[in-house]
């Protein structure tokens, strides 16, 4: 499976299309391991309370999975200079659609 394409500051990944926020690559390896863990631990509680019919457990693991992602950097305040957030826009409708273009000409 080839990685997603990284937007050129960075910031994002290109998946069908649509901009989706990159974790924060400054976080340090360690503190990433520990959110990443605790994201796939969140994201198996869902599976689990989902199975289970479990709707409390299934509302504290959706919970644990956002808070995860925002430790991540993947959601809540950017985590680069500036307010802008384009996640889950369309590359080709956003200030990336030259780069996306050349992208998509490439393949």
């Amino acid at each position: 499976m080839n990685a997603p394409p990284v937007t050129p500051d960075g910031r994002y990944i290109v998946v069908r299309g649509r901009l989706w926020r990159r974790a924060n690559p400054h976080l340090p390896e360690g503190e990433r391991q520990k959110h990443v863990a605790a994201l796939m631990a969140a994201r198996r509680g869902v599976r689990s309370a989902l199975s289970d019919g479990d709707t409390n457990a299934l509302r504290a693991a959706r919970a644990a999975v956002d808070a995860a992602k925002v430790a991540l950097g993947e959601r809540g305040p950017v985590w680069w200079p500036g307010e802008e957030d384009l996640n889950r826009h369309l590359a080709r409708t956003t200030r990336y659609a030259d780069w996306y273009a050349r992208l998509e000409a490439d393949d």
